[in-house]
């Protein structure tokens, strides 16, 4: 492939990704930020996406792409807005920053218990404060009686 067509391709590429199908793969996983340059991307899947209520889900987040020591994403908390009208966030305990030193978190899993069916759109915010730095979601069906 030409760079000339590489150049043009890869961005077209990334914006249907990014915009196409209300911002989800067929496997649930959102790429918040698809970049040709090294920027971090956030990863979010669901294991079992359809299960029988009560279900417990594990979630895991990857975070790819970018440097290790990245200054906005270390010790970032996270929280986990699990879309039955609860969240979960945990915020660690770090050293200073110090670039070349400082080590980035990449994976984050917990599982989540589902009692009633439903459909549920799930969040993984990594925050500094209360600013959201990068983001992901998933959906995962409950299929059971719903009572709410």
């Amino acid at each position: 492939m030409t760079r000339r067509l590489r150049a043009w391709l890869l961005p077209a590429l990334a914006a249907v990704l990014v915009l196409g199908a209300s911002g989800h793969s067929a496997h649930g996983v959102v790429r918040v930020e698809l970049t040709q340059d090294g920027e971090a991307r956030l990863r979010l899947r669901a294991s079992p996406r359809v299960a029988f209520a009560p279900a417990s889900i594990l979630f895991v987040g990857e975070l790819r792409g970018g440097p290790d020591d990245n200054e906005e994403l270390y010790c970032a908390s996270v929280e986990w807005d699990w879309g039955d009208d609860t969240i979960s966030s945990t915020t660690p305990d770090c050293e200073p920053f110090e670039p070349g030193v400082s080590r980035i978190r990449r994976r984050f899993s917990v599982r989540h218990s589902y009692d009633y069916g439903g459909r549920y759109e799930v969040r993984l915010h990594l925050k500094q404060r209360d600013d959201i730095v990068i983001s992901a979601r998933t959906r995962v069906e409950v299929r059971g009686y719903r009572i709410r």
